[in-house]
């Protein structure tokens, strides 16, 4: 009889997963190599899912719901467009040194390509793409913004900049990329990384300075 998974080996499987996915893409990732690393055997995996795809999904959720429950805490409270930017700054810093993997996951998906890839990218973006331009049309209607930008674009340029700033702590590859370009480890610069893209935002955005 197999062995009956804890919630908590649940957890360490789908985290194995996430990292194992994250390595070597869907296509790549190993079965029996994400069992070993979750200290089970692949029987007792495929007890819980059915195939790779299944398993594959189900770590997928597990990013996605992490990253949402992320941004339902920043949006939880109405604030100014600064304010807003200011939050997701911060969350997405944290985001990135506490769910390297998730990050690492996402980037991994975007260059893989196929119809998968697009599926995916209306599935993963088509919140944040929503909310983002809603909160530009808001900051707009207050007077905060300036009136001559498209939302969409700007909602598109403000998701880039995040984006790369979720990248930075990831890897290997972009924790040397910020080194490059700043001269010293990300989690040394936060504070300053912070108010430098404020200012830049504010600089790009602001009607007359995001108070």
């Amino acid at each position: 009889m197999l062995k009956k998974l804890s919630e908590e080996q649940l957890e360490w499987l789908l985290e194995a997963g996430v990292e194992e996915f994250a390595r070597h893409g869907p296509a790549g990732a190993n079965m029996r190599a994400i069992a070993d690393r979750a200290g089970i055997s692949v029987g007792v995996l495929y007890k819980y899912y059915a195939d790779k795809g299944a398993f594959f999904r189900a770590c997928l959720d597990r990013s996605l719901e992490a990253l949402d429950r992320t941004l339902a805490e920043v949006t939880a409270e109405e604030a100014d467009f600064r304010e807003y930017a200011r939050r997701m700054i911060r969350a997405l810093l944290r985001f990135s040194r506490e769910h390297g993997a998730y990050v690492r996951l996402y980037c991994t998906l975007t260059a893989s390509g196929g119809e998968g890839a697009v599926r995916l990218a209306g599935e993963i973006e088509g919140i944040t793409a929503r909310l983002y331009t809603r909160a530009v049309a808001a900051g707009q209607a207050a007077g905060d913004l300036r009136e001559d930008m498209d939302p969409a674009l700007s909602a598109f340029f403000f998701d880039s900049l995040l984006m790369m700033v979720q990248f930075a702590g990831c890897c290997d590859y972009y924790r040397e990329r910020f080194r490059l370009y700043c001269g010293g480890a990300l989690e040394d610069a936060e504070g300053r990384l912070e108010q430098e893209l404020l200012k830049f935002l504010e600089a790009a955005f602001a009607r007359e300075g995001m108070k």
